[in-house]
């Protein structure tokens, strides 16, 4: 519960007690911004409010400086457009750091080489990275014959838009099959088909239709196989 209380300093900090006004003047002063150091300070005072215990002083203040550290490396390095990214980058580092630091302050004599240890953990990071990376890879090769048929200058798209359509769809459904939730898996075919095939049916391009129909199909077809092949094999490790 301890790191939970932590994440929830970190949410009303972050999200709640930080104001727009905050932020732009950060991103407009970088290190020169009072608002940065007071942003650690009033993390520092919400860790001690969410553990109420003064005698965690020292990591209140160890989260207060690597917070305000964080944001002055990701006010240096953010660029116009690049803020979605490094919004992704800061959050992680946040959220890594107070794993660590939940680690070290609460569990000092415990070691982490259980994890590796678990062959669960080595099935289900096999199988997320194959899907992310590897599996889009695949089956922009698999296309990759039609390719040169479809004229994409017509169609507009926001950049990388179906690469990571394509890696959220195959994690809800490997998500789905392995919890045993398949009726779901019908539910997203139809928001997609709703939002996806509508657009493309009125722009009347039947080749592009085609090409994200047979992508689409892999995608669900891939991500639903290796979520059965994922729980044949949890079921042998239990």
């Amino acid at each position: 519960m301890e790191f939970v209380r932590l994440i929830l300093a970190h949410l009303i900090g972050d999200f709640v007690l930080q104001s727009k006004s905050w932020v732009d003047e950060k991103e407009k002063l970088g290190f020169r911004s009072s608002k940065i150091y007071f942003h650690g300070f009033i993390h520092g005072v919400l860790v001690l409010l969410v553990l109420w215990n003064l005698s965690y002083w020292a990591l209140a203040l160890v989260i207060a400086i690597i917070h305000v550290v964080i944001d002055l490396m990701k006010q240096h390095f953010q660029k116009e457009n690049s803020k979605s990214r490094w919004f992704l980058i800061d959050q992680s580092l946040h959220l890594v750091s107070i794993f660590a630091l939940w680690f070290l302050f609460f569990y000092p004599n415990l070691s982490l080489t259980f994890i590796f240890e678990n062959n669960l953990f080595w099935v289900y990071l096999t199988a997320i990275v194959f899907l992310t990376v590897a599996c889009g890879i695949a089956i922009q090769l698999m296309l990759e014959n039609w390719t040169s048929y479809i004229n994409f200058s017509k169609a507009e798209s926001l950049p990388n838009a179906g690469k990571y359509i394509g890696i959220l769809e195959r994690l809800l459904v490997f998500t789905f099959v392995i919890s045993g939730h398949w009726d779901a898996i019908g539910f997203l075919v139809a928001a997609k088909s709703v939002f996806r095939f509508g657009d493309l049916k009125d722009s009347g391009n039947r080749k592009l239709t085609e090409y994200i129909l047979i992508g689409t199909l892999l995608s669900f077809g891939i991500a639903i196989v290796t979520g059965m092949i994922v729980v044949g094999i949890t079921a042998q490790l239990k």
